[in-house]
């Protein structure tokens, strides 16, 4: 199938970067919308966040990254936009959707992964669960830089309870020490659901702290500059 054009960009034209949610959980979409929200530059580009409400609850499995692959394509296909952002940091269906458009496509953790690199040699990732690993390993292998990952501890909490505003605090605190003792000089946020909890880790753990989100917003608007 070729690509279809998404968006004509007339010079002056204020940009649309569509930030895809890939799973239908209402509040981790909100959240989402709220970590990009201070990067939209008003009269040059703006965030539009939507969620998927035929995705998968969470994109916790491997059968779950599968499918939410039709439907983020689905997705694109019908909102025009400059610039696409698929807000999971296990990147599901980039691929997909890179053969449905000829605009950029952005997956979170790609994005992550190399703001991490550009403040430190190393890095160390907070997963969602124990699956996420092995997706994000695989991310990390096409881009040539498995080799910079000092290590990944997964929280293996559901959504919920990742969305809390302090029930999880003391399990990422833990896991952000673990990563930084084994020789992290950043920590990647492994979970859109995690975005709420930046600013608390920041100050905590005294290195970078990569949220998804925000570097993904940021890598979109150098795409549509």
């Amino acid at each position: 199938m070729p690509p279809c054009r998404a968006a004509v960009t007339i010079p002056g034209m204020e940009r649309r970067i569509l930030i895809v949610n890939p799973n239908q959980d209402a509040a981790c979409t909100a959240g989402i919308a709220a970590a990009v929200a201070p990067y939209a530059r008003p009269g040059h580009a703006r965030f539009d966040t939507i969620g998927l409400p035929d995705g998968p609850p969470a994109i916790a499995s491997w059968r779950d990254w599968y499918s939410a692959t039709l439907p983020l394509v689905s997705a694109v296909q019908r909102e025009a936009a400059d610039a696409y952002v698929v807000a999971c940091v296990s990147d599901p269906g980039v691929e997909a959707v890179k053969e449905v458009t000829d605009r950029p496509v952005i997956g979170c953790f790609r994005a992550a992964t190399l703001g991490a690199l550009a403040r430190a040699d190393r890095f160390g990732v907070i997963a969602f669960v124990e699956a996420s690993k092995e997706r994000q390993r695989r991310v990390l292998l096409s881009l040539g830089i498995d080799k910079q990952l000092v290590g990944s501890v997964a929280l293996n909490l559901t959504m919920t309870e990742l969305m809390d505003e302090e029930g999880p605090r003391a399990a990422l605190l833990t896991a952000g020490r673990q990563l930084v003792a084994a020789g992290a000089g950043a920590v990647v946020l492994g979970c859109t659901g995690m975005a709420g909890h930046h600013a608390f880790l920041q100050s905590a753990l005294g290195v970078p702290v990569i949220e998804p989100c925000a570097a993904a917003a940021a890598q979109a608007l150098l795409a549509v500059a």
